[in-house]
């Protein structure tokens, strides 16, 4: 995920785990691509087991996103999830977030959506509205979907139109990332909780002259101009979806011109190194010891710090206005098919990770801080201290943040597209910040007022 400042310091939300001898094809942790592995007899062992069980076996795919750490522990409960489950076989595909959404978009188009599927809210709504994605709603009505433990504003996050199509993992916010002790040898002592975009001028100067980097952005060109926006009171997108939802574009021009001259100052990646990364933790400028800073999710904290090998710190968006721009998002959902065959076992496997505290051992706040009250407080004695930061920061966004804006339009996807191409323009000099905020206005509003 690569975003706007984007690409500045690294919102994806966006490598690969032990396959558990399933014959399966095992993406590269920074690549995405595929090897195809050696078949085993799991799937014969299972289906015997099946008939010792009484019970058909069930063959599951399931499809999310994310780097090295998140592959290992995922495969490790989908494993413990088969030992209490002998029928079932639960097939992985896994990419990272920038490979993730180009190979979902086609199994979409050909009805193929694997059983189980990791969404993110901001595509939430371009597979729910299209019917490509089961309302959960009676699975929660009949216990197959136990929510008894779950908030319902964490619940009602994965509702379109009254249907629930997908089941929070976990809850999230904006947070930077931040090596400390890169930031003390470039002569800066400490970092304010309530930094400013101007604080963060001054830090990258410095950094600069100490032969490193402010960092990138990692979350999405329209997620970081969407926080902006916030801190005004304003919105990337209207209620309704059909037109962008700030007046004034002098937000836009006053955001890239800031950008803009990180670039050129070299403070941030350039946008060729920009393209290549692949949005895993392992590939970010922070992990590889070039920045100090890396603009993510909090739930990404931890598997940044695992990449980096080092000690980094948890800490708030920049302002002024923190407590306006800053929101509780739900990190990431699973979804079902709505043309899977299986629809009872996947939403099986959702309650399972929701509500099993053994799994949650194994997962903890890598998704998210977990949405069961129960789960939460049986993971509390048990944090380690990278763990306990991002419990920690969630509990202060709760009591400094503003309501969630409502999902991304259907139409966000080519939106995206648009700023993405208009940034380039941009660093490149082929267009000016003022006439890039025309055009961002006039394209976004011709292709949200035309998608349904």
């Amino acid at each position: 995920m690569v975003s706007v400042l984007a690409l500045v310091m690294a919102g994806v939300i966006a490598g690969c785990g032990n396959g558990g001898g399933k014959g399966t094809a095992e993406p590269s942790a920074s690549s995405g691509e595929t090897t195809a592995k050696p078949a085993t007899s799991t799937a014969q062992a299972s289906n015997e087991a099946s008939k010792e069980a009484g019970k058909d076996p069930v063959k599951l795919r399931m499809t999310w996103w994310g780097g090295q750490s998140r592959h290992d522990y995922t495969m490790k409960v989908i494993e413990m999830y088969e030992k209490d489950n002998p029928h079932v076989n639960i097939e992985p595909e896994y990419a990272s977030w920038n490979d993730y959404w180009k190979k979902l978009a086609p199994q979409a188009a050909a009805n193929q959506l694997p059983d189980i599927i990791q969404m993110d809210y901001a595509y939430l709504s371009q597979y729910g509205s299209r019917n490509q994605l089961l309302d959960l709603t009676p699975y929660t009505k009949n216990g197959l979907l136990n929510v008894a433990d779950v908030n319902p504003n964490a619940l009602d996050s994965g509702k379109l139109n009254g249907k629930l199509y997908a089941m929070n993992l976990g809850v999230n916010a904006m947070g930077p990332s931040v090596d400390m002790e890169m930031l003390k040898k470039a002569g800066i002592a400490e970092l304010k909780q309530d930094w400013t975009w101007d604080d963060l001028d001054a830090i990258a100067a410095k950094l600069k002259a100490s032969g490193k980097m402010l960092g990138g952005f990692g979350l999405d060109h329209d997620g970081m101009l969407g926080y902006y926006l916030r801190t005004f009171g304003q919105m990337l997108y209207n209620k309704e979806g059909n037109a962008l939802g700030y007046a004034d574009d002098q937000l836009f021009i006053d955001f890239y011109k800031r950008y803009l001259q990180w670039y050129d100052n070299g403070y941030v990646p350039t946008w060729d190194k920009e393209l290549q990364r692949k949005g895993t933790p392992e590939d970010d400028e922070l992990s590889l010891g070039n920045a100090a800073v890396s603009f993510l999710w909090s739930n990404q904290f931890i598997a940044l710090s695992d990449a980096s090998k080092r000690p980094l710190e948890l800490r708030p968006m920049p302002g002024p206005n923190q407590s306006k721009g800053l929101f509780l998002k739900p990190s990431m959902f699973f979804s079902v098919s709505e043309n899977s065959k299986n629809k009872e076992e996947a939403v099986k496997f959702i309650d399972y990770w929701t509500n099993n505290i053994e799994a949650n051992k194994v997962i903890k706040a890598e998704r998210g801080v977990p949405v069961s009250s129960k789960v939460k407080e049986a993971l509390g004695p048990m944090l380690t201290d990278k763990e306990k930061q991002v419990f920690d920061y969630i509990a202060w966004v709760e009591k400094n943040s503003s309501p969630l804006d409502p999902p991304n339009p259907a139409g966000a996807p080519q939106v995206k597209q648009i700023l993405r191409d208009l940034t380039e323009q941009m660093l490149y000099k082929k267009i000016s910040v003022e006439e890039a905020a025309a055009k961002f206005r006039k394209g976004a509003n011709e292709v949200l007022a035309n998608t349904k």
